[in-house]
């Protein structure tokens, strides 16, 4: 499914200032991804996966290097670039049809065609007769598939991911890795995501890229060779517990030190 390249990353470096003086938080890095591809970031906390993953969508500036997207450097939000955050926040007195047509509203008039196209993503997502439902009546895991079509409104070439199902329980979570796999499977968008789950990042991803500690550098690229669609099956693999463990030796106690 990975094409050209979509998303360039050049020799790129980010420090804070602070009281106490400068703070590095990454440190030279390079890497790119291809059209289509779902890519997972993993590394201590700290480490600067995040401030990767706001410099990608344009809501942090680089202090040296330049992220490209479709030949174009970044620099600032754009609308072909979307996220998902660990939490949905949806406007509670809007429902799931609003909440995914809000990104449209800001800009202009929303449009029977825009209606319609909010409609069929959340028919994608499982939500057919939850289109007019308010939020407090959509679990955490619906909540967050009315968040994930607001974010694919606008057709956006990049899906950006920031721990979006870190605020759902376990059951819920593993059932909405396997929708995602599927979500991903039927766009073929470009799906940078930032996770702290290792098992996660392997299950969802075509690359995993591993981070060192603060400031953080890329120390591995890990291609994951399993076919493009993913089932609960595969975790229990020989395969899959190999490449879990391969990266989570990056972060044990001694390597950390």
């Amino acid at each position: 499914m990975e094409r050209d390249a979509i998303v360039d990353i050049n020799k790129v470096s980010k420090e804070y200032a602070t009281n106490a003086g400068p703070v590095r938080a990454l440190s030279q890095i390079n890497l790119s991804f291809g059209d289509g591809a779902f890519v997972s970031i993993v590394g201590p906390s700290g480490c600067g996966k995040t401030t990767l993953l706001k410099m990608i969508g344009g809501l942090v500036s680089t202090t040296t290097g330049e992220v490209i997207i479709k030949n174009t450097p970044v620099t600032g939000p754009r609308e072909d670039v979307s996220f998902v955050f660990q939490e949905a926040v949806l406007l509670p007195w809007k429902n799931a049809l609003e909440n995914v047509l809000l990104p449209i509203q800001v800009r202009k008039r929303v449009s029977s065609q825009d209606i319609r196209r909010a409609e069929e993503l959340l028919d994608l997502v499982g939500l057919k007769n939850f289109h007019r439902r308010y939020p407090f009546e959509l679990s955490g895991g619906m909540q967050q598939r009315v968040s994930i079509c607001r974010a694919l409104i606008q057709d956006p070439a990049c899906l950006l991911l920031d721990e979006p199902f870190g605020a759902l329980d376990a059951l819920t979570r593993e059932n909405m890795n396997v929708f995602f796999n599927g979500l991903w499977r039927r766009t073929g968008k470009t799906m940078v995501m930032v996770t702290h789950s290792i098992q996660e990042a392997v299950f969802l991803s075509t690359r995993v890229i591993v981070m060192s500690q603060r400031p953080g550098e890329v120390i591995d690229d890990v291609a994951v060779p399993f076919r493009y669609e993913r089932t609960p099956e595969i975790i229990g693999s020989v395969e899959f517990g190999e490449l879990t463990n391969k990266i989570r030796h990056y972060f044990t106690k001694s390597n950390l030190d």
